[in-house]
Protein backbone atom coordinates (compact mmCIF):
# COMPACT_ATOMS: atom_id res chain seq x y z
CA UNK A 1 0.00 0.00 0.00
CA UNK A 2 3.03 2.08 0.73
CA UNK A 3 5.46 1.06 -1.45
CA UNK A 4 7.42 3.29 -4.02
CA UNK A 5 6.54 2.92 -7.23
CA UNK A 6 10.62 2.13 -7.91
CA UNK A 7 10.30 -1.00 -6.07
CA UNK A 8 6.64 -2.32 -6.98
CA UNK A 9 8.00 -5.51 -7.84
CA UNK A 10 11.75 -5.34 -6.70
CA UNK A 11 12.24 -9.09 -6.94
CA UNK A 12 10.42 -9.89 -10.04
CA UNK A 13 12.22 -6.96 -11.65
CA UNK A 14 15.66 -8.45 -10.46
CA UNK A 15 14.27 -11.86 -11.95
CA UNK A 16 13.78 -10.26 -15.53
CA UNK A 17 17.35 -8.42 -14.99
CA UNK A 18 18.76 -11.69 -15.00
CA UNK A 19 16.63 -12.82 -17.77
CA UNK A 20 17.65 -9.74 -19.72
CA UNK A 21 21.58 -10.12 -19.20
CA UNK A 22 21.29 -13.71 -20.73
CA UNK A 23 20.27 -11.96 -23.68
CA UNK A 24 22.61 -9.27 -23.93
CA UNK A 25 25.57 -11.52 -24.76
CA UNK A 26 23.97 -12.00 -28.37
CA UNK A 27 21.51 -9.51 -29.86
CA UNK A 28 20.39 -12.41 -32.08
CA UNK A 29 19.60 -14.78 -29.51
CA UNK A 30 17.15 -11.70 -27.69
CA UNK A 31 15.81 -10.94 -31.05
CA UNK A 32 14.65 -14.72 -31.32
CA UNK A 33 13.18 -14.53 -28.20
CA UNK A 34 10.94 -11.72 -29.12
CA UNK A 35 10.16 -13.09 -32.47
CA UNK A 36 8.94 -15.91 -30.70
CA UNK A 37 7.00 -14.49 -28.30
CA UNK A 38 5.07 -12.95 -30.67
CA UNK A 39 4.18 -16.03 -32.51
CA UNK A 40 2.95 -17.95 -30.07
CA UNK A 41 2.02 -17.45 -26.55
CA UNK A 42 3.79 -20.86 -25.37
CA UNK A 43 6.86 -19.06 -25.35
CA UNK A 44 5.36 -16.09 -23.02
CA UNK A 45 6.57 -15.73 -19.16
CA UNK A 46 3.22 -15.34 -17.59
CA UNK A 47 2.19 -13.15 -14.74
CA UNK A 48 -0.63 -13.46 -12.64
CA UNK A 49 -1.78 -9.89 -10.42
CA UNK A 50 -4.37 -11.35 -8.14
CA UNK A 51 -7.29 -9.11 -7.47
CA UNK A 52 -8.32 -5.54 -8.32
CA UNK A 53 -6.31 -4.11 -5.14
CA UNK A 54 -3.70 -1.84 -5.03
CA UNK A 55 -3.94 -1.44 -9.12
CA UNK A 56 -0.36 0.54 -8.80
CA UNK A 57 1.27 -2.86 -8.71
CA UNK A 58 0.27 -4.01 -12.18
CA UNK A 59 0.08 -0.84 -13.83
CA UNK A 60 3.93 -0.16 -13.06
CA UNK A 61 4.67 -3.75 -13.67
CA UNK A 62 3.25 -3.17 -17.44
CA UNK A 63 4.65 -0.33 -17.52
CA UNK A 64 8.24 -1.71 -16.72
CA UNK A 65 7.86 -4.41 -18.67
CA UNK A 66 7.16 -3.11 -22.23
CA UNK A 67 10.76 -3.46 -23.24
CA UNK A 68 9.75 -7.42 -22.62
CA UNK A 69 6.87 -8.49 -24.89
CA UNK A 70 7.77 -12.01 -23.87
CA UNK A 71 6.13 -11.04 -20.60
CA UNK A 72 2.86 -11.13 -20.01
CA UNK A 73 1.62 -9.23 -17.01
CA UNK A 74 -3.01 -10.35 -16.22
CA UNK A 75 -4.80 -9.04 -13.00
CA UNK A 76 -8.09 -11.13 -12.57
CA UNK A 77 -10.54 -10.91 -10.37
CA UNK A 78 -10.11 -12.60 -6.54
CA UNK A 79 -12.92 -15.04 -7.00
CA UNK A 80 -11.49 -16.56 -10.62
CA UNK A 81 -7.84 -16.61 -9.24
CA UNK A 82 -8.32 -20.29 -8.77
CA UNK A 83 -9.64 -21.44 -12.45
CA UNK A 84 -6.81 -19.55 -13.99
CA UNK A 85 -3.71 -19.70 -12.22
CA UNK A 86 -2.70 -23.17 -14.04
CA UNK A 87 -2.10 -20.89 -16.70
CA UNK A 88 0.49 -18.98 -14.96
CA UNK A 89 4.23 -18.81 -14.21
CA UNK A 90 4.49 -16.16 -11.63
CA UNK A 91 2.14 -15.13 -9.52
CA UNK A 92 1.94 -11.22 -7.23
CA UNK A 93 -0.95 -12.72 -3.99
CA UNK A 94 -1.70 -9.00 -2.76
CA UNK A 95 -4.30 -10.01 -0.40
CA UNK A 96 -5.25 -13.02 -1.86
CA UNK A 97 -5.34 -16.41 0.33
CA UNK A 98 -3.21 -19.32 -1.54
CA UNK A 99 -4.15 -22.77 0.33
CA UNK A 100 -3.16 -25.66 -0.32
CA UNK A 101 -5.94 -26.22 -2.71
CA UNK A 102 -5.60 -23.12 -5.02
CA UNK A 103 -1.17 -23.83 -5.20
CA UNK A 104 -2.28 -27.48 -6.43
CA UNK A 105 -3.93 -25.94 -9.46
CA UNK A 106 -0.52 -23.77 -9.88
CA UNK A 107 0.87 -26.69 -12.60
CA UNK A 108 2.80 -24.09 -13.98
CA UNK A 109 3.84 -22.12 -11.14
CA UNK A 110 7.48 -21.05 -10.17
CA UNK A 111 7.16 -18.36 -8.19
CA UNK A 112 4.91 -16.87 -5.84
CA UNK A 113 5.58 -13.26 -4.81
CA UNK A 114 4.21 -10.72 -2.19
CA UNK A 115 3.36 -7.21 -3.08
CA UNK A 116 4.95 -6.10 0.04
CA UNK A 117 6.52 -7.34 2.93
CA UNK A 118 3.62 -9.85 4.39
CA UNK A 119 3.57 -13.37 3.17
CA UNK A 120 1.06 -14.81 5.53
CA UNK A 121 -1.95 -15.28 3.13
CA UNK A 122 0.23 -18.23 1.69
CA UNK A 123 0.50 -21.56 2.50
CA UNK A 124 4.60 -21.80 2.65
CA UNK A 125 4.22 -25.38 3.47
CA UNK A 126 2.31 -26.65 0.26
CA UNK A 127 3.99 -23.67 -1.70
CA UNK A 128 7.48 -25.78 -1.12
CA UNK A 129 5.42 -29.06 -1.60
CA UNK A 130 4.96 -28.31 -5.22
CA UNK A 131 7.90 -26.80 -5.74
CA UNK A 132 6.73 -23.42 -6.08
CA UNK A 133 9.65 -20.31 -4.30
CA UNK A 134 7.73 -17.41 -1.90
CA UNK A 135 9.15 -14.18 -2.11
CA UNK A 136 8.65 -10.93 -0.44
CA UNK A 137 9.67 -7.39 -0.86
CA UNK A 138 12.02 -6.69 2.01
CA UNK A 139 10.67 -3.19 3.73
CA UNK A 140 14.06 -1.80 5.15
CA UNK A 141 15.62 -1.69 1.39
CA UNK A 142 12.62 -1.13 -0.81
CA UNK A 143 10.62 2.54 1.64
CA UNK A 144 7.91 -0.06 2.33
CA UNK A 145 9.34 0.61 6.25
CA UNK A 146 10.12 4.23 5.68
CA UNK A 147 6.09 4.85 4.42
CA UNK A 148 4.77 3.11 6.97
CA UNK A 149 7.06 4.56 9.87
CA UNK A 150 5.71 8.23 8.18
CA UNK A 151 1.98 7.22 8.09
CA UNK A 152 2.04 6.17 11.92
CA UNK A 153 3.41 9.39 12.77
CA UNK A 154 0.75 11.23 10.49
CA UNK A 155 -2.25 9.58 12.37
CA UNK A 156 -0.72 10.32 15.84
CA UNK A 157 -0.42 13.78 15.06
CA UNK A 158 -4.07 13.90 13.48
CA UNK A 159 -5.46 12.20 16.68
CA UNK A 160 -3.36 14.72 19.54
CA UNK A 161 -3.94 17.96 17.35
CA UNK A 162 -7.76 16.47 16.86
CA UNK A 163 -7.67 16.75 13.39
CA UNK A 164 -11.35 15.52 12.69
CA UNK A 165 -12.80 18.62 15.52
CA UNK A 166 -10.34 20.97 13.92
CA UNK A 167 -12.16 20.45 10.56
CA UNK A 168 -15.37 21.79 12.32
CA UNK A 169 -14.59 24.43 13.98
CA UNK A 170 -12.99 25.40 10.77
CA UNK A 171 -16.14 25.60 8.41
CA UNK A 172 -17.11 27.66 11.67
CA UNK A 173 -15.05 29.84 11.50
CA UNK A 174 -13.98 29.74 15.20
CA UNK A 175 -10.10 30.43 16.70
CA UNK A 176 -8.41 28.57 19.34
CA UNK A 177 -10.13 24.89 19.73
CA UNK A 178 -9.93 22.55 19.47
CA UNK A 179 -6.98 22.22 22.17
CA UNK A 180 -4.50 19.59 21.01
CA UNK A 181 -1.52 18.16 22.59
CA UNK A 182 2.28 17.90 21.44
CA UNK A 183 4.33 14.31 20.94
CA UNK A 184 6.79 16.35 23.22
CA UNK A 185 7.22 14.33 26.48
CA UNK A 186 5.02 11.37 25.06
CA UNK A 187 5.91 7.54 26.08
CA UNK A 188 5.48 5.77 22.65
CA UNK A 189 5.88 1.69 22.93
CA UNK A 190 6.94 -0.41 19.55
CA UNK A 191 5.66 -3.57 19.76
CA UNK A 192 8.14 -5.42 17.54
CA UNK A 193 11.11 -3.35 17.22
CA UNK A 194 12.36 -4.94 13.21
CA UNK A 195 12.62 -2.57 9.74
CA UNK A 196 9.33 -0.25 10.22
CA UNK A 197 10.18 -0.21 13.98
CA UNK A 198 13.23 0.91 13.84
CA UNK A 199 12.00 3.55 10.71
CA UNK A 200 9.86 4.25 12.90
CA UNK A 201 12.26 5.67 15.95
CA UNK A 202 14.27 7.11 14.13
CA UNK A 203 11.48 10.02 12.88
CA UNK A 204 9.90 9.92 16.44
CA UNK A 205 13.51 11.31 17.90
CA UNK A 206 12.87 14.77 16.78
CA UNK A 207 9.71 15.00 18.82
CA UNK A 208 11.47 14.53 22.42
CA UNK A 209 9.75 11.19 23.10
CA UNK A 210 10.25 8.58 24.96
CA UNK A 211 10.91 5.21 23.21
CA UNK A 212 10.02 2.30 24.61
CA UNK A 213 10.33 -0.72 22.27
CA UNK A 214 9.97 -4.50 23.05
CA UNK A 215 11.68 -7.75 20.92
CA UNK A 216 11.35 -10.95 20.96
CA UNK A 217 15.63 -11.28 21.14
CA UNK A 218 18.13 -8.18 21.03
CA UNK A 219 21.42 -9.15 19.22
CA UNK A 220 20.78 -12.91 19.14
CA UNK A 221 22.76 -13.23 16.11
CA UNK A 222 25.83 -11.42 14.79
CA UNK A 223 23.62 -9.58 12.36
CA UNK A 224 21.13 -8.41 14.97
CA UNK A 225 24.10 -7.43 17.12
CA UNK A 226 25.42 -5.52 14.69
CA UNK A 227 22.03 -3.81 14.28
CA UNK A 228 21.26 -3.41 18.14
CA UNK A 229 24.48 -1.43 18.20
CA UNK A 230 23.96 1.03 15.25
CA UNK A 231 20.18 1.97 16.68
CA UNK A 232 20.78 1.35 19.92
CA UNK A 233 20.44 4.88 21.12
CA UNK A 234 16.89 5.30 19.62
CA UNK A 235 15.61 3.31 22.31
CA UNK A 236 14.93 4.39 25.94
CA UNK A 237 14.04 1.02 27.56
CA UNK A 238 14.38 -2.29 25.75
CA UNK A 239 12.09 -5.58 26.38
CA UNK A 240 11.06 -8.91 25.38
CA UNK A 241 7.91 -10.62 24.35
CA UNK A 242 6.93 -11.22 28.48
CA UNK A 243 7.13 -7.16 28.95
CA UNK A 244 4.40 -6.28 26.37
CA UNK A 245 1.84 -5.89 29.27
CA UNK A 246 4.12 -3.79 31.03
CA UNK A 247 4.65 -1.44 28.34
CA UNK A 248 1.40 -0.94 27.00
CA UNK A 249 0.68 0.27 30.80
CA UNK A 250 3.56 2.89 30.84
CA UNK A 251 3.04 4.37 27.18
CA UNK A 252 0.63 6.89 25.97
CA UNK A 253 0.90 5.59 22.12
CA UNK A 254 1.43 1.95 21.20
CA UNK A 255 2.64 1.27 18.26
CA UNK A 256 2.67 -2.49 16.55
CA UNK A 257 4.80 -3.07 14.06
CA UNK A 258 4.71 -7.19 14.13
CA UNK A 259 4.85 -9.34 11.72
CA UNK A 260 2.41 -11.95 11.73
CA UNK A 261 2.82 -15.04 12.15
CA UNK A 262 1.89 -17.88 14.56
CA UNK A 263 3.71 -16.61 17.72
CA UNK A 264 2.14 -13.04 17.08
CA UNK A 265 -1.08 -13.88 16.09
CA UNK A 266 -3.76 -12.76 18.71
CA UNK A 267 -0.99 -10.42 20.37
CA UNK A 268 -3.37 -7.61 20.34
CA UNK A 269 -6.05 -9.07 22.55
CA UNK A 270 -8.37 -8.18 24.96
CA UNK A 271 -5.97 -8.36 28.14
CA UNK A 272 -3.40 -6.69 26.39
CA UNK A 273 -6.10 -3.54 25.54
CA UNK A 274 -6.79 -3.78 29.67
CA UNK A 275 -3.45 -3.58 30.30
CA UNK A 276 -3.02 -0.10 28.59
CA UNK A 277 -2.71 2.82 30.55
CA UNK A 278 -6.49 4.53 31.34
CA UNK A 279 -7.44 8.18 31.26
CA UNK A 280 -4.43 8.54 28.98
CA UNK A 281 -4.41 9.66 24.88
CA UNK A 282 -4.07 5.67 24.50
CA UNK A 283 -4.44 4.33 20.67
CA UNK A 284 -3.03 1.64 18.56
CA UNK A 285 -1.42 1.69 15.11
CA UNK A 286 -1.41 -2.07 13.65
CA UNK A 287 1.13 -2.55 11.01
CA UNK A 288 -0.31 -5.83 10.31
CA UNK A 289 -3.44 -8.15 11.19
CA UNK A 290 -2.00 -8.86 14.40
CA UNK A 291 -5.04 -7.97 16.34
CA UNK A 292 -7.08 -10.32 18.02
CA UNK A 293 -10.12 -11.00 16.22
CA UNK A 294 -12.44 -11.23 19.25
CA UNK A 295 -11.71 -8.25 21.82
CA UNK A 296 -14.08 -5.48 23.15
CA UNK A 297 -12.92 -1.58 22.20
CA UNK A 298 -12.39 -0.18 25.87
CA UNK A 299 -13.72 2.87 26.20
CA UNK A 300 -10.01 4.36 27.32
CA UNK A 301 -8.81 4.05 23.80
CA UNK A 302 -9.36 6.49 21.31
CA UNK A 303 -9.06 4.75 17.90
CA UNK A 304 -7.68 1.65 16.31
CA UNK A 305 -6.02 2.18 13.36
CA UNK A 306 -5.07 -0.91 10.78
CA UNK A 307 -2.31 0.07 8.28
CA UNK A 308 -2.09 -3.39 6.14
CA UNK A 309 1.22 -3.06 4.51
CA UNK A 310 0.38 -6.72 2.72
Amino acid sequence: MYIRRSIVLWNLASSLTKLSRLHTHSADILSKVESMAGNSDTHLTRVLFCGPHFPASQNYTREYLQKYPFVQVDDVPLDDVPNVIDKYHMCVVKNMKLDSNVLSRAIQMKLVMQYGVGVEGIDINAATKYGIKVARIPGDVTGNAASCAEMAIYLMMGLLRKQNEMQIVVRQRKLGEPVGETLLGKTVFILGFGNIGIDLAKRLRAFGVKIIATKRSWGSNSQDSCQTNVHGDLVDEKGGHEDIHKFASNSDIIVCCLSLNRQTAGIVNETFISSMRKGGIDFLTVANSTISTVFMKPHHLDVIVVLHHV
